[in-house]
């Protein structure tokens, strides 16, 4: 029991999010600093700024919102550079809109499982089109929602941007790495380490011990269901998504988990493997399409909202921070279901 404790739970949760987290973090935040050394990552806020204004938010936004591609949490944190407290505010709220480097797997392992799994370069061109659609609906509600809370509850006319653009330069590529390692990847794989490791001893509890003949996750998975089908998901997805709270990255195994009823995270293996499992328990065109879009707009993980807590200073926020995203996930979700319902689209 220990052992399983420790090693399938603790252990192996760590290391599948560290694993998935770290190479495409290694590679984003070195090459996104070696933009902002070079001079060029001022002139992308320049030119964005009058695109922001009609939202009422900020052209710096766009930059923390780039930030976010790589970790959401790290995004936040970038929102210091907005000198307005309504954008800033603005700024963190939306930032989970856009996919961090934990989503993108699962979101190009579901395109490629369902939407251009026929093999060949027609395939890969409608994979990639399909992804760059989800990264603009990404976009795009970042926008909308901006626009939203900037005349509801965060009202405000958006502040005048002024700023002297810096020269090109070359960048000190030596110390833009060591900066870019020691200020981002090790805070973000730090705080992912410290929820990570007791999510997974919790992950293994609720698969391992028994009420009757089921799991304590396999209860909340049926208990889930019909509230989960609404939304064109199923309980085990949606149990997934609670319990990959703590990180994105987990989300994928954890369904696998749940449908296999293995006990601990499943590795996925091939494709072609995860899929038969999925449509064996009941995924088709419309659980696919609501999972994708659940995947990209959901509740940002526990680093994000332990970051928008300690920049903001309150819980209030916090709790918005979590709620907007949510909501129109689930939103989102709720429509697109009940649209392919009535077309026929199973």
């Amino acid at each position: 029991m220990l052992s399983g404790a420790l090693i399938d739970g603790v252990y192996r949760v760590l290391t599948w999010v560290i694993a998935v987290m770290l190479p495409p973090m290694a590679i984003f935040f070195p090459m996104f600093a070696l933009l902002e050394d070079f001079g060029y990552l001022p002139r992308i806020a320049f030119n964005l700024d009058a695109l922001f204004r009609r939202a009422c938010a900020c052209g710096k936004q766009s930059l923390t919102m780039c930030m976010g591609f790589g970790c959401n949490a790290v995004g936040v944190t970038g929102c210091r550079i907005i000198d307005s407290p309504r954008e800033r505010l603005i700024a963190m709220i939306t930032n989970a809109f856009v996919p961090c480097n934990g989503r993108f797997p699962a979101l190009i392992a579901i395109i490629t499982m369902f939407f251009a799994n026929g093999g060949g370069a027609l395939s890969k061109i409608t994979a990639a089109l399909i992804l760059f659609s989800v990264i603009l609906l990404g976009v795009i509600l970042t926008l909308l929602v901006s626009k939203l809370l900037s005349e509801t509850c965060l009202r405000g006319i958006p502040s005048s941007f002024v700023l002297e653009l810096p020269p090109y330069r070359v960048p000190r590529i030596g110390q833009v790495i060591f900066d870019s390692v020691r200020d981002r990847i090790v805070f973000v794989l730090g705080r992912a380490a410290s929820v990570a490791a007791p999510a997974g001893l919790v992950i293994w509890v609720l698969a391992n011990v028994f009420v009757g003949d089921k799991s304590l996750i396999m209860h909340i998975t049926d208990f889930l269901d019909p509230f989960a089908r609404q939304f064109g998901l199923d309980g085990v997805i949606l149990t997934a998504f609670i319990l990959g709270f703590p990180a994105n990255e987990i989300v994928l195994p954890l369904i696998l988990m749940g449908y296999m009823a293995t006990g601990a995270i499943a590795e996925p293996g091939s494709l072609a493997a995860v899929r038969e499992v999925f449509t064996e328990n009941g995924w088709g065109l419309r659980t696919a399409v609501c999972t994708l879009l659940f995947t990209l707009v959901h509740w940002p993980c526990s680093t994000t909202v332990l970051t928008i807590k300690k920049e903001s200073g309150s819980l209030l926020w916090t709790a918005v921070s979590v709620l907007v995203p949510a909501a129109c996930g689930l939103i989102l979700c709720f429509a697109a279901a009940h649209l392919m319902s009535a077309l026929g689209i199973t």
